[in-house]
């Protein structure tokens, strides 16, 4: 057997001296081919990743689509203002986002189908208008989906929220507390009037909210020392007969309760009020738009881009019930001097200058 030569192996590693000592060079031999076999997964791994990435990036992102509904036969300025509000927030109808829009054309039975369709449609949320109907039908049909509603009610009371800054569940919105602010109007109305002392109330006593506006209006009618008139209207043929009955109890104006349905054919109401020259105040700012005498309200204009806002923050991830229900902040009267003149009315000095908007 050949005798180990350690003059051989010093020799061998004193070649290279200059490099790593023969140990650590061995060492490292033998850890090159699986660095390069490491580095070679690892480039098939990052590759992976961005043509994963790119497959991506090609897809279609997801259009949010968005219910919304409504008692009226079709667009308002209302439902404008939350479209460009939308549009203001970078959501543009047909490119980015889908509105399905429904309109009841004055029939509240329909809500309730048309709250089943928008369901089966998967929208990511709901928008009601209109009051309390739609909201009603579209808590009946999902209990998940957002839904934000716009109304003149109080919604705890009426069960669409439990609170107004913890809505809880799925449903949040806006409410002008409409029946509210009756007793203030008939106020403005008897400024306006100074010699008035019986005021028909148009309404309709099927209507959800008629018995509490009526008791805030009886409530008001009795401090201010007014009778007041209950005169039923639910629909456009009864006009003739509620003016009539206006002018057998000898109603020195009258008062509109907040109603929908009554708002669908406000052009007709005012009509007939100018003919018969009774002065009349009502519950949304549109009135005097259509030649209506007197108007104080919340702006719902803002309310209805306020709405857009909320869709905003839902389908960026905010649930519905951490929206707080919100409510009017400021509220506008406006004068329609040109119906007063058609009537014959001289209104007070004092009442024009506290107008926030005189139409002449």
């Amino acid at each position: 057997m050949k005798s180990f030569s350690w003059k051989l192996y010093f020799n061998s590693c004193a070649d290279n001296r200059k490099s790593k000592p023969c140990g650590e060079q061995r060492r490292t031999v033998q850890k090159q081919p699986r660095r390069r076999k490491w580095v070679r997964i690892f480039g098939v791994v990052i590759a992976f990743v961005g043509l994963a990435g790119a497959v991506e990036s090609q897809q279609p992102k997801k259009i949010p689509r968005i219910g919304y509904l409504s008692l009226r036969s079709g667009f308002g300025v209302n439902d404008e203002a939350f479209r460009q509000a939308l549009r203001e927030l970078g959501y543009v109808e047909g490119q980015n986002i889908v509105i399905e829009w429904r309109f009841a054309e004055g029939i509240s039975e329909r809500y309730a189908d048309f709250a089943a369709e928008l369901v089966r449609l998967k929208v990511d949320a709901i928008v009601t208008a209109s009051g309390d109907a739609p909201v009603s039908a579209a808590m009946n049909a999902t209990k998940t989906i957002p839904i934000i509603f716009e109304t003149g009610s109080d919604p705890v009371a009426r069960g669409h929220v439990a609170s107004l800054a913890r809505p809880g569940g799925n449903v949040t919105g806006f409410s002008a507390m409409l029946h509210e602010l009756g007793g203030k109007r008939l106020e403005l109305l008897k400024e306006a009037v100074p010699k008035v002392s019986r005021v028909a109330v148009l309404g309709d006593r099927k209507q959800q909210n008629y018995g509490v506006q009526m008791k805030d209006l009886k409530d008001a009618a009795q401090v201010l020392g007014l009778q007041l008139q209950p005169a039923q209207l639910r629909v456009a043929s009864e006009l003739e007969n509620a003016f009539t009955a206006m002018a057998r109890d000898r109603a020195g104006a009258f008062f509109v309760l907040v109603n929908p349905s009554i708002g669908l054919f406000r052009e007709q109401v005012v009509e007939f009020a100018t003919k018969r020259r009774l002065p009349s105040i009502y519950s949304t700012l549109d009135w005097v738009d259509v030649g209506g005498l007197m108007a104080y309200a919340p702006n719902r204009i803002e309310t209805f881009r306020r709405m857009a806002i909320y869709v905003d923050k839902i389908l960026k991830g905010t649930k519905a019930a951490d929206l707080p229900v919100e409510r009017p902040i400021k509220f506008e009267l406006i004068i329609n001097l040109k119906a007063a003149k058609q009537i014959g009315l001289t209104i007070p000095p004092n009442l024009l200058v506290r107008a926030d908007k005189v139409i002449r």
